[in-house]
């Protein structure tokens, strides 16, 4: 029998290291899908939503290289959409096989019929549909250049009568060039940058996850310009360990701390960040920012210089212009306030909560504890990735994943999946929002289907925390922010494995315990506090505003018992705003 088009396009997916592709089979995917079973070589993951699998697949692109998800005609490809939004806007390199419905249907409102162009182009850097063999080979391998070097997701269309065709050999090279390349700013204007920080006696260093090939030098960039590190929360798990400079997070997430240090700065580096808040950017001082993408200099921030160049080379070729300064004052008075806002976050833990409303913080400090040294996490958006900000630490072999960029509900539990995928040996944590799981709870099949020992753990607060907290600051009071959920534990038992309740913090230890030296997959539905909120590191005057306005409205309405919960739980919060 000769080699069909889905025969080459799975040869071309193995020859590139692609190990699994996700996604529902179905109408045109089911000739690749066939193909996938007569390579052997390459596995297909049978998740229940192609959502599901985007988020997944892009885990696993982030963790481990390029990863391929797919989804079927119409609505196959618009369940995708939100994760490959994730995908792109993270910068991880990702196939999208959309396939399609046959080419003679195209143009005529056939069943099931999308726009591929339309539908994809604003979450893609490539998007094509081949609609002959010829174009199958020389188009994906376009695909995965593309994908690899401009770190983001290319969407391959592929009409499900091609892939059946007999296959056409490429005349063009089938090999994805992935040559290692030095980026750094001109000799020039890196003496400039160090003439700048020499002679400024209060320097900061803030960090991205595009710094973390440079931990090592930015920690001795840092000790020769006694200088305070800040990150961004994808930054964390590579700039936190072993950093004896290091003062938090800053952000919607963060902690004072790195604030203030880049608000008391006279110069403020930015290395491999494109850290979206400008609102916590200082204003008053001069800020040089340097990334591997020209385009995102001076898009967050004013700035003194604007610098193009890969961190690592750039840092390496900076640091012997670097005068090692004496006066380490402003260090040290940063790192002494780093150290408070440490003991106001310790609080928290000390204090476990009650029955039913168990200290989330309490619950993610446990976590840390107990988890491994190279644990993968991932989190959801909202509340759930307050406390994995605050309470997970770097040790530089742990990662932390989330929809960090796109910020979407429900990313947790399925880049759990493809981050135990690509890492079956690996302990994978997963902290799980009770209104992020609710979202895509079917897959937690997919999870027993192929034995995931994942650990999802489910902060399960009766509510849309995040939104909660935005509508008070706002000066709006809750509403419809609460759940009504179904028993998480019994749910996941439905589903074929392990599920534990817990609503006594005294129990809490106990059931992490179980749950991690369980051979298998664990849900853990933690009954935490509603009322746990999480103020940003920088309150504004129309903020607190709106947060007293709030609770003047819910008293007004009759919701007494809330307002004094709310209080009880948060007051601690105060020290950190005022």
């Amino acid at each position: 029998m000769s080699k069909k088009v889905a025969d080459q396009i799975v040869e071309m997916l193995v020859s590139n290291k692609v190990k699994r592709i996700y996604a529902v089979t179905g109408d045109s995917l089911n000739e690749l899908n066939d193909a996938v079973r007569r390579s052997g070589k390459i596995d297909w993951i049978h998740v229940r939503h192609e959502e599901v699998g985007a988020y997944a697949a892009a885990a696993e692109a982030e963790l481990d290289g390029l990863a391929c998800c797919a989804g079927s005609s119409g609505p196959g490809h618009v369940h995708l959409i939100n994760g490959l939004y994730d995908a792109n806007r993270s910068g991880v390199p990702m196939i999208a096989i959309a396939s399609t419905i046959n080419t003679p249907e195209f143009g005529v409102d056939y069943f099931q019929s999308t726009n591929t162009y339309k539908l994809f182009d604003d979450c893609s850097v490539y998007n094509e549909i081949a609609t002959t063999p010829n174009q199958v080979p020389r188009m994906l391998q376009a695909a995965m250049q593309n994908a690899i070097h401009k770190k983001g997701v290319a969407v391959f269309g592929l009409p499900g009568d091609v892939s059946a065709m007999p296959a056409v050999e490429s005349t063009t090279a089938m090999y994805n060039y992935q040559s290692q390349t030095v980026i750094r700013p001109s000799d020039e204007d890196l003496q400039t940058l160090a003439d700048l920080v020499n002679k400024h006696p209060k320097i900061s260093i803030f960090c991205g996850i595009g710094a973390g090939e440079a931990h090592e030098d930015i920690v001795k960039l840092a000790s020769l310009l006694k200088a305070p590190i800040g990150y961004s929360f994808r930054g964390k798990m590579s700039m936190q360990y072993n950093n004896p400079y290091e003062v938090g997070m800053t952000g919607l997430l963060g902690v004072p701390s790195a604030y203030h240090a880049m608000h008391e700065s006279d110069v403020v580096i930015l290395l491999g960040t494109d850290f979206p808040y400008e609102h916590f950017m200082p204003v008053d001082n001069k800020i040089v920012q340097v990334d591997e993408k020209p385009e995102r200099l001076g898009r967050r921030a004013k700035l003194e210089m604007g610098l193009a160049g890969k961190i690592g080379d750039t840092v390496a070729a900076l640091l012997p212009l670097i005068k090692n300064k004496e006066d380490d004052s402003f260090l040290k008075a940063q790192l002494e306030f780093y150290e408070k806002v440490k003991e106001n976050l310790n609080v928290y833990v000390e204090d476990a909560g009650t029955h039913n409303h168990i200290s989330p913080e309490y619950v993610a400090s446990t976590i840390n504890k107990m988890a491994h040294n190279d644990t993968i996490f991932t989190v959801d958006t909202g509340m759930c990735c307050v406390w994995g900000a605050r309470y997970i630490e770097g040790t530089g072999k742990r990662k932390m994943l989330g929809s960090f960029n796109h910020g979407s509900m429900a990313n947790a539990m399925p880049m759990a999946i493809g981050a135990q995928l690509a890492y079956p040996d690996r302990q994978v944590i997963a902290f799980c929002g009770d209104g992020g799981l609710s979202m895509l709870l079917g897959d937690l099949a997919t999870i027993k289907q192929y034995n995931l020992p994942i650990k999802l753990i489910v902060f399960n607060n009766r509510s849309l925390g995040m939104v909660q907290l935005e509508m008070q600051v706002e000066g709006l009071p809750n509403n419809e922010t609460d759940m009504v959920n179904p028993d998480f534990a019994m749910v996941a038992q439905a589903m074929g494995f392990k599920g534990i309740t817990v609503t006594d913090p005294a129990k809490v230890e106990n059931a992490l315990e179980e749950a991690f030296i369980h051979d298998g997959p664990v849900l853990v539905s933690v009954f935490t506090n509603p009322q746990a909120l999480a103020m940003p590191p920088k309150m504004e005057f129309d903020q607190m505003k709106g947060y007293a306005l709030s609770i003047s409205k819910m008293i007004l309405g009759g919701r007494m018992d809330e307002v004094l919960e709310m209080v009880k739980t948060n007051y601690k919060h105060m020290k950190e705003v005022l």
